[in-house]
């Protein structure tokens, strides 16, 4: 396994619609993998295949709290949703930045999994989150464009100063 680059907003690719998957063979199980590993060293608990610049519908997540518990979901769809919550979100993307956004609060999913077995999944409260924010990024949307153009602006810059600081110290290490 290794570890896979994440693209950071605002990256042009984290707008690129996600194609559906259609073929399930040793190189997606293997994608999957390295997208895991990635997610757990990051670290987070969701990530989308669009994130490592892979433009598939394909996600894992791990929401539980020893780790242990990973899915890989492949070609989701929600079919149902019920209520509705606000959340406070953060994303691989867009790191140290966090914000409420409203989501649904119970969804199912008809999708496959990694064998191109299909999968049905009820999930509510952490899990719902996680599974509606990264197949926004299926679709090539972002957690920061439920945000205002003011704020979402603000983030934008907040980032590229953070990456103008964090450049020196790369260079100096190297």
């Amino acid at each position: 396994m290794s570890l896979l680059p994440i693209l950071e907003f605002p990256d042009p690719r984290l707008r690129t619609k996600a194609l559906p998957v259609t073929k399930f063979d040793a190189a997606l199980k293997k994608l999957a993998d390295d997208m895991l590993q990635t997610m757990y060293e990051a670290p987070g608990i969701g990530l989308a295949a669009s994130q490592v610049d892979r433009h598939i519908q394909m996600l894992v997540l791990d929401v539980s709290e020893e780790k242990n518990a990973p899915m890989i979901i492949v070609n989701p769809r929600i079919v149902e949703r019920e209520g509705s919550e606000t959340c406070q979100e953060g994303c691989l993307s867009v790191p140290g930045i966090f914000a409420d956004v409203d989501r649904a609060e119970r969804i199912r999913i008809a999708a496959q999994d990694v064998k191109g077995m299909p999968i049905e999944l009820a999930a509510d409260g952490l899990l719902a989150v996680c599974i509606q924010h990264e197949m926004d990024h299926l679709v090539g949307k972002l957690f920061v464009d439920y945000l205002s153009p003011l704020k979402r602006e603000m983030v934008r810059k907040k980032l590229e100063k953070q990456r103008r600081h964090a450049e020196p110290a790369l260079t100096a290490s190297a």
